[in-house]
């Protein structure tokens, strides 16, 4: 039989995957000392996905500064201290098979919130006490118990960008392959993009380009950030020089809200940030104002479609695009559906996150399911040969 297209290798940029199955960031909540140091939990959570068959692990959304944090057990990359935790996770994930990658992130509006967690008391009920909120406009999130951000200013724009930057070289340093900013979910970038979130007159609020041009700052300068770290003069001790990564972007497509953000929207923008380097557009949606969600089964998948449509389209008129995947999520839960996807045109690759929380060998469950029984092409480890489907 044929190899199945979710089997399949999968290129990113520079970058080859063993297949087109992506564990998308989903946060552990899990750095409880505070201080955004991965521990061992993140080792071992990573490193069993890797070895469960998937192709690519991103880990969890990963702040860029501390108030840029989601809560106070997230992970960061503010700090060179942070940086050998996450040298652990990239060893744990590169033994198992997988290419590593991390989302970079900054809350925005909605940072600094207790943690969504059953055990934790108003979990993203409002924001915490004291905490040091930034947004493109003095907007609190729509939701009772959030804090009114303060503006962002130039000079605190161009700050964060550089943070960006240099939590990028750290993701460099740590070995990760692929480098994700987080410009989904109603956080940081998202909020820039939407005008129910921005409402500056200045150069990075009013229309589309004014409203993009935070987000692609950030892009072009993480672009930069990870390909010189790749040469000697750019790099942070301990990076690999001439390592090839990728770089991605997760995108809300939709605000799911009338005047935010549509579909045609990303479509637009996913060839503008094809033009600025990014190999990868993982397309989500919602997050940045409560609406009315139609979640069901793939109800992500048509906004991925029309954006690597508009890439097709822009490639076949001599324009950007060329390589550019785009990576469909979101109740994507069964092996025919993810490969019915990917036959059907609409994605390159498939994030399946909540069902590989319940079982960390999905990718081999799915093999099998398509008909796939073999050890190395369900992607077990020679050590669990024994283990593969009959």
């Amino acid at each position: 039989m044929s190899t199945p297209a979710l089997l399949s290798p999968l290129q990113i940029g520079p970058l080859t995957a063993r297949n087109r199955l992506w564990l998308p960031p989903m946060c552990m909540y899990s750095a409880q000392e505070h201080d955004g140091v991965a521990t061992d939990w993140h080792v071992l959570h990573y490193g069993t996905r890797a070895v469960g068959g998937f192709g690519t692990v991103i880990v969890e959304a990963t702040a860029v500064t501390p108030e840029g944090r989601l809560s106070e057990f997230d992970l960061g990359l503010w700090d060179d201290a942070q940086i050998e935790g996450h040298r652990r996770i990239v060893a744990a994930i590169h033994d198992g098979g997988a290419l590593a990658g991390v989302q970079l992130g900054h809350g925005g509006r909605k940072a600094g919130t207790p943690p969504w967690r059953p055990d934790a008391t108003g979990a993203r009920a409002g924001t915490l006490q004291g905490w040091d909120l930034v947004a493109p406009s003095a907007i609190a999130y729509p939701s009772e118990g959030h804090a009114v951000p303060r503006e962002l200013d130039e000079a605190g724009i161009a700050r964060l960008v550089e943070a960006f930057a240099q939590a990028a070289r750290r993701a460099a340093a740590a070995g990760y392959d692929l480098i994700e900013i987080h410009g989904a979910h109603g956080y940081l970038l998202h909020e820039f993009l939407s005008p129910l979130s921005n409402t500056r007159s200045d150069a990075f609020g009013g229309d589309e380009s004014g409203r993009r041009r935070f987000p692609l700052q950030v892009v072009a300068a993480v672009r930069h950030a990870i390909d010189d770290a790749g040469s000697s003069a750019g790099a942070i001790d301990g990076t690999e020089a001439g390592a090839p990564r990728a770089l991605g972007i997760r995108l809300s497509a939709t605000d799911w809200a009338a005047g935010g953000l549509t579909g045609q929207d990303t479509a637009r923008f996913a060839v503008e940030l094809a033009a600025a380097g990014v190999d990868a557009i993982h397309v989500s949606t919602g997050g940045n104002v409560p609406g009315t969600v139609p979640v069901g089964p793939g109800y992500q998948v048509p906004y991925a479609a029309q954006a690597r449509a508009a890439l097709a389209a822009s490639v076949a008129d001599g324009g950007p695009g060329a390589g550019v995947i785009v990576v469909a999520v979101g109740v994507i839960d069964s092996a025919a559906q993810a490969e019915a996807i990917l036959t059907a045109g609409d994605a390159d690759a498939i994030a399946a996150g909540r069902p590989a929380l319940r079982d960390p060998y999905l990718p081999v469950r799915w093999a099998h399911e398509l008909g796939v029984n073999d050890w190395r092409e369900a992607g077990l480890p020679v050590q669990y040969w024994r283990g593969a489907w009959r």
